[in-house]
Order: C-alpha cells, then structure tokens, then sequence
C-alpha cells in the first residue's frame, strides 16, 4: 500500500481496530508483563496463497510501539507455502501481545482475497478479458480489500460512488429509461467519466446501444444470450459481464472475449489465508 495511503486513510482505520480490542487495558498482558521488555516473534503461513498487507501487519505494532520492526523475508504477492516463516516481529512484548490479534485479522483478510485473485485471474488468462472486483466490500475495509484484490492481479471497477457512472436498474426506473438515464448522465457528470448501463435483456442491450453507453454491462445473462449480446454490442461499447461470477464458473467466460469480467465474490467470499503468531522470544 502506498505510505501516504497508510498513513491518511489506513491508520485511523487501524486505530479504530485497536480501540474496539482494547477499551481499556489488554487484561491478559498487564497480568504477564507488566513492565517493558524487547522480544520478537514469527510470522508462520498456515496453509498455502498469495501473501498480502505486510505493511498493514506491521504498522499495527507501530501504532503500539514506535520503535517496532518487521524483518520480513518475502514481500508482497508472494506465493507462500505451509510451515513457511514469512516475518519476525520485533518489539515491545506487550506491543507484540496486545497487536497479535489486530494484525493478524488485517493480513488473513487481504492475504485470503488476493490468494483468491490471482486463482481467479490465473483462470480468465490468455485472453483480453480483465477481471475486475466490485463495491461489495466488507464496511470500513473497503481501503485494504481493494488493495488485496490489485496484488492479487485484478483491477478496481469503482472504489467509490465517487469515481464514476454506473446507471443500474433502479436508476433506470428513477430515470424512466434507458435513453433518459444515460443522457441525464451526460449532463450531470463531469466529461472524463464514463457511463455505464447494467442491462439484463437484449432488448435493454440494444437501448443502451442507441444511448451512447460508453460500457455496458450483462448482468445475470446465460452464456447464449451473452454471446447474442456482444454481437449486437459489435464494438460499440465495452463490455462488462457480471453476476455471480466465482472461480468455480470463471472459465466459462473466457470465450467471450469481452473486456471485463466484475466478482463481488473476490472479496465478499475469499476465504482467510491461516497464519499465525509463533515462538514468542523475550529478549534479556
């Protein structure tokens, strides 16, 4: 992640982690270390993936102690294999203690998504397709899940409603139509951004052909009526296909050929990656 990045939109955020864990003292680390003490500790991989928020990880026990270091011996989007020491953690042991959990939960999540990432991009390859990972992000991690999805080789469709046009259907309906919508679109927004139409029929297909769209998205369609629809697109916008796409049904896309393919499910069901915090070492 980008250090200006961590440190404007990522730190509070990781601030507020450490506050929800400890509301008044860490309990368990006052009975056992009351005092200072320098240690370390070991970053193990639990299972195999793709590594991901290193600098998140070690900014956690920054935040606690300032003067904490992370030696790491992989960086990010590495793949890791089990029983895999990725890092020592060196620090203030009630730092080291109190921040387990905290940095432990921010590296799983990203690490978990960009292990998923990178499956699911390694099965839409040899095409010109990009996959792409949507807004469907958990709240107040949307900062770090996005990261997660870039290392793991996918891009961003909007990180916010900021960032573009994208008229879905109850737009359409707020707008009375297609047309409507879009040239409401070109109106408002600013000239440099796009607009995008979700359609779900090739009727709507052929509506936001005759609107302009500047990408148009298939929305829930089978695989028939997709192919019809890129026909009748014919070049005239890009095309996105989306709905319910997972690594399970990613390669049945490939024959498309349509410029992106969107997954909420990179990042609202990629699984954790298991590591874990080892080998406590208490210095002197």
């Amino acid at each position: 992640m980008n250090p200006i990045t961590l440190k404007l939109q990522a730190e509070p955020l990781i601030r507020m982690a450490l506050q929800e864990d400890i509301t008044s003292e860490d309990v368990s680390t006052a009975s056992v270390m009351p005092g200072p003490a320098r240690g370390e500790v070991h970053l193990i991989a639990k299972q195999e993936g793709v590594i991901c928020g290193l600098d998140v990880f070690a900014h956690v026990f920054e935040l606690l102690d300032q003067t904490a270091t992370l030696r790491a011996s992989v960086v990010e989007g590495d793949e890791v294999g089990w029983g895999q020491e990725l890092a020592v953690v060196e620090a203030d042991v009630r730092a080291l203690l109190s921040g387990e959990r905290v940095a432990l939960n921010y590296l799983q999540r990203m690490s978990g998504i960009a292990t998923y990432t990178r499956r699911m991009v390694t099965l839409l390859a040899g095409g010109r397709t990009r996959l792409v990972g949507t807004r469907k992000t958990t709240p107040n991690m949307r900062i770090f899940e996005k990261e997660a999805v870039r290392v793991g080789g996918a891009s961003s469709h909007r990180y916010n409603l900021s960032d573009g046009v994208m008229l879905k259907d109850n737009h359409i309906d707020a707008a009375g139509g297609i047309a409507q919508a879009v040239a409401a679109a070109r109106a408002h927004a600013p000239f440099v951004r796009k607009v995008e139409v979700e359609v779900e029929t090739l009727g709507m297909v052929r509506e936001a052909v005759a609107a302009g769209a500047d990408i148009i998205m298939l929305d829930n369609m089978d695989h028939a009526t997709m192919r019809e629809a890129v026909g009748i697109i014919d070049g005239r916008a890009e095309v996105e296909v989306s709905g319910n796409v997972t690594t399970e049904n990613a390669t049945t896309l490939v024959d498309l050929g349509v410029d992106y393919v969107s997954s909420g499910a990179l990042t609202h069901s990629a699984p954790i990656l298991d590591l874990s915090l080892k080998h406590l070492r208490v210095f002197g």
